[in-house]
């Protein structure tokens, strides 16, 4: 008997709940009020809870999160100067430097509250590439979860050059989840999903909840779309991450973050957002995909 995609959407869904090790991406745009740019602390003190509640339930959590720049702009605004220098990468640079420190420190008090140990850790693309440094921050990362610690992770946008830069979260959370093997990447965005086209510019665009294997043809979806005003990953970043994350055996859910506690639906096999399967391929080279793509 032929399964309809609905069914198998349904089933491969209800698997989620046994995932044990999971990325969660959050960006800029969901963590930021839209009116003034500043921080929404009530999101992310749901973000905070639900992802401690993963933990309590026995899961490995790894977040990786966006915003440090914003929130640095923030402490600078009144002395930032002229609007070509804001715009400047040395000016987003520092903006970084500040924000690094100052959204930490957010996060930290907000999962204190939850009694949950977090920590740091910054990367640029030179962490991933090279041999030494990929080793180094796989046993980091392994650590930290047998300690119970709840990894942070954000590019080092104060050092990074523009390029080798990564230049993204969305990769930046799948090549993390593809380095540690997880079992799930949850991609939390300001869109609902994949859909055939933008649907900000085409109101017939249709919604796909399904992608059971990613081809040339999905890719190309993606082409051409953009981030919202506060973030830099449009659907092309997304589908690279979902290209990223499968590869390495990992399942990937694109939601949107306009509530948190969509990751309790996420994991609980809730019919939400887009779910891209994992389709192991042991051919694939992080490295090499990194050198051909960016």
């Amino acid at each position: 008997m032929t399964i309809s995609r609905s069914e198998k959407n349904r089933r491969y869904r209800k698997s989620l709940r046994d995932r044990k090790r999971i990325v969660v991406k959050v960006g800029s745009s969901s963590l930021l009020h839209p009116e003034t740019g500043r921080m929404d602390y009530h999101k992310i003190d749901v973000l905070a809870r639900e992802l401690c509640d993963l933990k309590n339930r026995g899961k490995e959590v790894i977040l990786v999160t966006s915003g440090a720049t914003a929130v640095g702009r923030e402490a600078l605004r009144g002395s930032q100067g002229s609007g070509e220098e804001e715009n400047s990468i040395t000016r987003k640079q520092a903006c970084a430097a500040v924000g690094q420190a100052r959204l930490m420190m957010i996060y930290q008090k907000f999962f204190e509250d939850y009694n949950q140990v977090a920590g740091q850790v910054l990367m640029t693309r030179d962490t991933i590439t090279d041999n030494l440094s990929k080793y180094n921050l796989h046993n980091t990362f392994t650590e930290l979860l047998h300690l119970g610690v709840i990894p942070i992770v954000n590019e080092n946008d104060s050092v990074a050059t523009h390029e080798f830069s990564i230049g993204d979260n969305d990769n930046l959370s799948a090549m993390v989840a593809y380095l540690m093997e997880a079992d799930l990447l949850i991609l939390l965005s300001d869109v609902e999903g994949l859909f055939t086209d933008d649907p900000r510019r085409n109101p017939n665009a249709g919604f796909i909840e399904y992608v059971e294997k990613l081809d040339s043809a999905m890719m190309d979806m993606g082409k051409d779309s953009a981030g919202s005003g506060f973030g830099t990953g449009g659907m092309s970043t997304k589908l690279q991450a979902a290209r990223i994350a499968v590869a390495g055996g990992c399942d990937m859910v694109i939601c949107n973050a306009s509530n948190m506690r969509v990751i309790h639906d996420v994991v609980e096999g809730v019919n939400v957002g887009t779910i891209f399967c994992a389709d192991r391929d042991e051919d694939f080279d992080l490295a090499d995909y990194l050198e051909e793509t960016f």
